[in-house]
Formats: structure tokens, C-alpha cells, sequence
């Protein structure tokens, strides 16, 4: 695999994380006790803090761009393996063989 397709495989990953971890650790005004600006949103975060949420992001989409990578390269789960519209052809071979055996 090219160095170019593992950046764009990471930066999907990276993407991806960055909205799995922002809500954590976030809090509203009314959580952490600070009065509210008129017009402001109830859900409005207090403690937003975007560089701790790219740190973790970055954490995550590195590991889960390994993950992907030593998978690719191993071929432990292809596409195949999780394909469960159509069976593969020896499984829908051996069904066939039982239906035909119980039919007798």
C-alpha cells in the first residue's frame, strides 16, 4: 500500500474520531454552574477545548489506521468473510445437498 493511501486511510479515520470524541468531556453552563448569555443555546459547551479533542482523535484514528493497515497487509477479515447477502458457493452448494437428502 502506498504511503499516500495510508495518509488519506488516517485522515478518514482521524475525521471520524474527531466526532466520536468531541462530546466527551464536555460540559453546558448550566453544568458547571456559569450564568447564561442571552440567546445562547442550553447545550452551548462551557469547557470546549478543540486541542485536547485532536490529541485524542489523533490517538484513536492512529490506532484504528494500524488496525486497518496490519489487516490489509495480514488479510485476516476480507470482504468475503463478511459478505452476508449472497453465501459463498461451496456453503450454498452443501445446503443444496442437505435440502436434496432431506427430501428423500
Amino acid at each position: 500500500m502506498q504511503w499516500t493511501s495510508v495518509l488519506a486511510i488516517y485522515l478518514l479515520f482521524w475525521v471520524m474520531s474527531a466526532f466520536l470524541v468531541m462530546p466527551f468531556g464536555i460540559r453546558t453552563h448550566r453544568e458547571t454552574g456559569e450564568e447564561l448569555i442571552a440567546g445562547q443555546a442550553d447545550s452551548a459547551p462551557a469547557n470546549f477545548r478543540p486541542g485536547r479533542v485532536a490529541v485524542r482523535a489523533s490517538i484513536l484514528a492512529a490506532i484504528l489506521c494500524a488496525a486497518f493497515y496490519f489487516n490489509y497487509e495480514q488479510g485476516w477479515i476480507t470482504a468475503s468473510d463478511i459478505n452476508f447477502i449472497s453465501p459463498p458457493a461451496d456453503i450454498v452448494k452443501e445446503q443444496e445437498l442437505l435440502r436434496a437428502a432431506s427430501n428423500r
